[in-house]
């Protein structure tokens, strides 16, 4: 036999070899399950944390009743399933696609729900500080698409039954977005970068409105013009604060809610 026939023969026999290999691959266990089962099996590996195995049975569903509502249910529990799993980004990509993709679901008010439940960062509350993180590297970037999904969920759904949720969530991260400006401002006059600490602390004082931390704010430009030596803006600043806080212990006591005072607290 040439070498050329040998050749010809020896790639013929390594095709079927691979052919055969690929047709003796394990059997897929669903293909005889109805869609209903499908759904019902992850369903199960998902309450009962089994993500890993909830999540692929959740795909095939999507591909096997596609266009239907179940493969939409499908869709958004594979996202809740990715998310409890720890993939945000996946879940963030499942979501933006299903919104994209499905406009007029009826589900579509829990999906900018979950959205933003994924992007939340209970975090950012007001004991965040005790981290050792360096609070001027934090990234509120997801905060503030959690914000915007909670927002569009309460515009054009205000009825839904996660409105009420989302409201309260918004009010939440509004309120933290604008403690951490304070911390980082506070963190930047403990070090003496006063210049830095008034424009972290003008940027909660730019960027929201009517929430708690502003008071800080204006203390914390008031202590960091008199150390810049700039008694105008300091008086001019005080001034402000004296009509927007007229009872504020920081002013009075240089104390924060009663207790310690503010610069041996923080």
């Amino acid at each position: 036999m040439s070498s050329v026939k040998l050749s010809v023969v020896l790639s013929l026999l390594l095709a079927c070899a691979l052919v055969t290999g690929c047709a003796s691959s394990p059997d897929d266990k669903t293909s005889s399950w109805s869609p209903n089962r499908i759904y019902a099996e992850g369903k199960d590996e998902l309450n009962s944390g089994a993500y890993d195995k909830a999540i692929p049975l959740f795909e095939k569903l999507e591909g096997r009743a596609a266009g239907t509502a179940l493969a939409q249910q499908a869709e958004l529990e594979k996202a809740y399933a990715q998310y409890k799993s720890g993939d945000q980004a996946q879940a963030q990509a499942t979501l933006d696609r299903f919104i994209k993709l499905h406009p007029a679901s009826p589900a579509l008010d829990y999906a900018l729900y979950l959205k933003g439940i994924v992007n939340f960062n209970d975090n950012l509350g007001p004991f965040s500080f005790l981290s050792r993180q360096d609070l001027s590297e934090r990234d509120q970037k997801a905060a503030k698409e959690s914000f915007e999904s909670f927002k569009e969920l309460a515009a054009r759904f205000p009825d839904s039954r996660y409105a009420p949720d989302a409201k309260a969530r918004m009010t939440y991260i509004v309120n933290s977005l604008a403690q951490y400006e304070v911390h980082v401002a506070r963190y930047y006059y403990s070090r003496g970068a006063y210049v830095a600490a008034v424009n972290r602390a003008q940027n909660a004082l730019t960027d929201y409105q009517d929430v708690p931390a502003l008071e800080e704010a204006l203390f914390i430009m008031v202590r960091s013009y008199d150390a810049l030596g700039m008694a105008q803006l300091r008086d001019d600043t005080r001034r402000v604060m004296e009509k927007n806080y007229p009872s504020s212990g920081y002013l009075s006591r240089g104390v924060r809610s009663g207790q310690e005072p503010w610069w041996k607290f923080w």
